[in-house]
């Protein structure tokens, strides 16, 4: 049995070639550039996740494509790079004093450093606005330090330049507390704008965006996303779509759909209906089909069908219309129908 730590989406990587290189602009030292490339990738296998070849691909791209230190003199990409390496180990220290000290310094190299800020946000909030405050930050400096002109013209693949990723991080991590503390307008422009920069959605945040779309009643943006990702046959998506039918007065597409989505993963419609309870902690890992699934698509879906009561009574009454089918002995069936 296949297990997933993350959605592991397919990914065409030649949609938009990386934009040409201005011949006035200086390019940094190549090896800071490959050294910070290759710390990416020691990263990802030290955590554990799976390496694809679309992972290497990226890895590729980022050292031969466009790069926003594009036009920065030798010994400030330096600084930059610095600050980088400096963030990830902040990011990997082992106390909250080391983390603080390593995040202050590349702060002290680089201001705009996304991912020291996004540490130095998570000691110093003491609440979830104060998370949000601090994301939002990161989230900025980010888009000052990548540039305007940078990420418009590498808009489409943004994923592929491993650099951007910091920025990226901060950008899905600031939409999710956004949607955890009921800003769901505001989530769902941070969800739309990673899925204008990277469509391929590396990230997987359809999932949760869908989610948002549902519980504010915004069906067509939610056809959208289905239609869009059509393809996508995830028990998230499938749950998504018994939803929307309901909500778009089609009970038989309804039906149709809940047939589809339990086969896609049973477990989920025994929380949603309140027959087993909703874990504390999430599953860092999953398989298809799977109860750990069904708790990652109660995260997402869960407030969607909490919106809409009807939703869940119907649903209620088609587990227990199915009970009841099989309780019926076979005889009784046919006189039945």
């Amino acid at each position: 049995m296949r297990m997933y730590r993350r959605r592991q989406t397919p990914r065409n990587h030649l949609t938009k070639k990386p934009a040409k290189k201005s011949a006035t602009k200086k390019k940094a030292d190549p090896r800071t550039e490959i050294a910070a490339a290759m710390r990416q990738m020691e990263r990802m296998m030290a955590s554990g996740d799976l390496i694809t070849q679309g992972d290497l691909h990226d890895l590729l791209t980022s050292l031969q494509g466009p790069s926003a230190t594009d036009g920065l003199s030798d010994a400030e990409a330096d600084r930059r790079h610095q600050a980088q390496e400096l963030a990830f180990e902040a990011m990997e220290a082992p106390t909250e004093a080391q983390a603080h000290k390593l995040a202050k310094r590349a702060l002290k190299l680089d201001p705009d450093c996304v991912d020291a800020i996004v540490v130095m946000a998570g000691i110093e909030s003491d609440s979830p606005r104060k998370m949000i405050e601090g994301l939002q930050i990161a989230v900025a400096a980010g888009e000052r330090s990548l540039g305007a002109k940078f990420i418009e013209e590498n808009k489409g693949h943004f994923w592929g330049l491993i650099e951007t990723r910091p920025y990226m991080r901060a950008l899905e991590q600031l939409a999710s507390l956004l949607r955890g503390e009921g800003f769901n307008l505001d989530a769902i422009k941070h969800y739309e704008k990673i899925l204008a920069l990277n469509p391929n959605d590396n990230q997987g945040v359809r999932d949760p965006l869908l989610g948002v779309y549902l519980a504010t009643d915004n069906l067509d943006a939610a056809r959208k996303l289905l239609k869009g990702y059509g393809e996508d046959a995830s028990a998230n998506f499938a749950w998504a779509r018994v939803l929307e039918r309901f909500l778009s007065a089609d009970q038989p597409g309804a039906a149709a759909a809940l047939k589809i989505a339990r086969k896609a993963n049973r477990f989920v419609e025994l929380y949603l209906s309140g027959q087993k309870g909703i874990p504390k902690e999430m599953p860092e890992m999953y398989s298809l089909g799977s109860d750990e699934e069904a708790v990652l698509v109660l995260d997402n879906m869960a407030p969607a069908w909490a919106e809409h009561k009807e939703a869940l009574f119907w649903l209620m009454e088609q587990l227990m219309a199915g009970a009841l089918l099989k309780a019926t002995p076979a005889r009784s069936r046919k006189r039945l129908r």
